[in-house]
C-alpha cells in the first residue's frame, strides 16, 4: 500500500494489472482457437505460436534495448500497447491456422519491446531499494492474480459467450493501459555506455556470461521453462482429451496453478528480508523437479485425476514464484544503474530463449509421443538445470555471498563500482 502512494508507480502498476488480465484472456482464447481449428492436434499448433512468440522475445529484446535510450520511453510504451490491442482485435477473425501464427509474431515483437522497457522504468520511479523489493513482489502477485482470476473470468465468461468475444476484452486492456502509461511522468532512459547498436544489444548477455550468480539464474530459467510449458502448452489437450473436461474446466485447471504462484508470491516479501536469494531460488528449482516428475508417474502409470493434476499444477505454480520472483532484485544488485536496461533485456531475451527449447518439446512431441515421454522430456531439463544452477552459482564466494545483493539506496558511481565488482 506504501507503494501506491507513488503516484506514478500506482498509474505504471494498474496499467500493468489491467494489461496481464487482457493478456490471460488471450492465453485462454488462443488455447480454444487452436483446438476449434486443430481438434486434437491443438497442442502442435500452440505449442508452434507460442514458439513464434519466443523468437520474437528472443531477437526483438536485445534489439529494443540497443536503441531504447533514443526514443522517449513513454512514447514507446504507448505505441507498443496500441500495437498489440490491434492486433488481437484481429484474432477473432482467423480462419485458418496460419493466420494465427503471422498475428501472433506481429502481437509478441510488440511484447519483446514493451516488457524489458517496462521492467527497466520501475528502478528509475522506486529508487528505494527495500520498496523496490516489493514492487518486484507487487508485480508477481499482479502476474499471479492474472494467472489466477484470468482463467475465472474466462471460465465465467465461456458460460455466456463463445471464446472469440474473450479477445475483445484482451483488446480493451491494452487501449487501457495505453492511457494510463501516457498519463505516467517516465524519465527518459540514461545514456548507456557503449556507442555501438550490436555492443548494445549484446552488453546485457555479456554481463550473464561473466557473472557467476547471472550464470545460474540463466540454468534456472531452464526449470522454469520446463515445468511451465506442461501447463502452459498442455493443459488444452491433457483436460481436454485425458480427463474429458469442457472449455470451462481448462480454465479452472490454469488456475489451479496460478493459485500456487498467488500463495508463494503474497508470502516472498518477508521471505526475503530474512533469506538469501539464492536460497529461495533454488529452493523453487527443488520444488518444480518434484512436480515434474510427479507430473510424469501421474500420466506413466495412468493415475490421472481432477484432485492430482489440480494439486500438481498448484505446486508448479509455487515454484515458479519462487525462483521469478526474486530474479529483478539478483539483476539491479548486479550491474550499475546506466546497465538497467541492458541487464532486464537480457533476462526477457535468455529466459525466453529457455522456453523457446521447451515449448515444442511440450507442443510437438507432446502430440506426437504422448505426455508420458513428453514430460519425462521435460523433467529431465528441469533437474538438468536445478544441478547447473547449483554448480554456476555457488554458496558462498565469488557471485553467491547474500551481502552483494543488498544496492544502496543512493547510488553514487563509488557505490556502482563496488557492487560492480563484487557481482563480477
Amino acid at each position: 500500500m506504501r507503494l501506491l502512494a507513488i503516484r506514478d508507480y500506482r498509474f505504471l502498476f494498474s496499467a500493468q494489472v489491467i494489461a496481464l488480465f487482457g493478456t490471460g484472456l488471450t492465453t485462454v482464447a488462443l488455447g480454444l482457437l487452436a483446438y476449434d481449428l486443430a481438434g486434437p492436434h491443438a497442442g502442435l499448433v500452440l505449442g508452434t505460436a507460442l514458439t513464434i512468440k519466443m523468437v520474437m522475445y528472443v531477437v526483438i529484446a536485445p534489439l529494443a534495448a540497443a536503441y531504447a535510450d533514443r526514443l522517449p520511453r513513454r512514447t514507446l510504451l504507448v505505441l507498443l500497447d496500441m500495437v498489440r490491442g490491434a492486433v488481437v482485435l484481429a484474432l477473432p477473425l482467423v480462419t485458418e491456422v496460419w493466420h494465427i501464427y503471422v498475428l501472433i509474431g506481429l502481437l509478441q515483437s510488440a511484447s519483446a519491446a514493451f516488457t524489458p522497457t517496462f521492467q527497466a522504468v520501475i528502478p528509475d520511479i522506486v529508487t528505494d531499494e527495500s520498496a523496490y523489493t516489493r514492487a518486484l513482489s507487487a508485480s508477481q502477485v499482479a502476474s499471479t492474480m492474472e494467472s489466477l482470476l484470468s482463467p475465472v473470468l474466462a471460465a465465467v465468461a465461456l458460460t455466456f459467450l463463445s471464446f472469440d468475444r474473450l479477445f475483445l476484452g484482451t483488446s480493451a486492456g491494452f487501449l487501457i493501459s495505453a492511457v494510463l502509461v501516457l498519463a505516467t511522468r517516465i524519465p527518459d532512459a540514461r545514456p548507456s555506455t557503449h556507442t555501438k547498436a550490436w555492443a548494445k544489444a549484446t552488453a546485457g548477455i555479456r554481463t550473464f556470461l561473466r557473472t557467476p550468480r547471472l550464470r545460474g539464474i540463466m540454468a534456472l530459467n531452464l526449470v522454469v521453462a520446463a515445468a511451465g510449458s506442461i501447463v502452459v502448452v498442455n493443459t488444452v489437450n491433457y483436460v481436454r482429451d485425458e480427463l474429458g473436461g469442457s472449455p470451462s474446466n481448462v480454465a479452472w485447471m490454469l488456475a489451479a496453478s496460478g493459485t500456487g504462484t498467488l500463495l508463494a508470491a503474497l508470502a516472498l516479501p518477508r521471505v526475503l528480508d530474512r533469506i538469501a536469494a539464492r536460497t529461495v531460488m533454488m529452493t523453487g528449482a527443488g520444488v518444480l523437479v518434484g512436480a515434474t516428475t510427479a507430473a510424469v508417474t501421474l500420466v506413466a502409470a495412468d493415475l490421472a485425476t481432477w484432485t492430482g493434476t489440480a494439486v500438481i499444477w498448484s505446486v508448479i505454480g509455487i515454484g515458479m514464484a519462487l525462483i521469478i520472483t526474486p530474479t529483478g532484485k539478483v539483476l539491479r544488485a548486479s550491474v550499475t544503474r546506466n546497465a538497467i536496461p541492458e541487464a532486464f533485456a537480457a533476462q526477457f531475451s535468455l529466459s525466453h530463449l529457455a522456453w523457446l527449447v521447451t515449448y515444442p518439446v511440450a507442443g510437438w512431441l507432446g502430440t506426437k509421443a504422448g505426455f508420458a515421454l513428453t514430460w519425462s522430456v521435460l523433467a529431465t531439463l528441469a533437474g538438468a538445470g536445478a544441478i547447473t544452477a547449483h554448480l554456476l552459482w555457488p554458496r558462498h564466494g565469488t557471485g553467491g555471498t547474500t551481502t552483494t545483493l543488498t544496492t544502496p539506496a543512493r547510488h553514487t558511481p563509488s557505490a556502482d563500482r563496488s557492487t560492480l565488482s563484487k557481482a563480477a
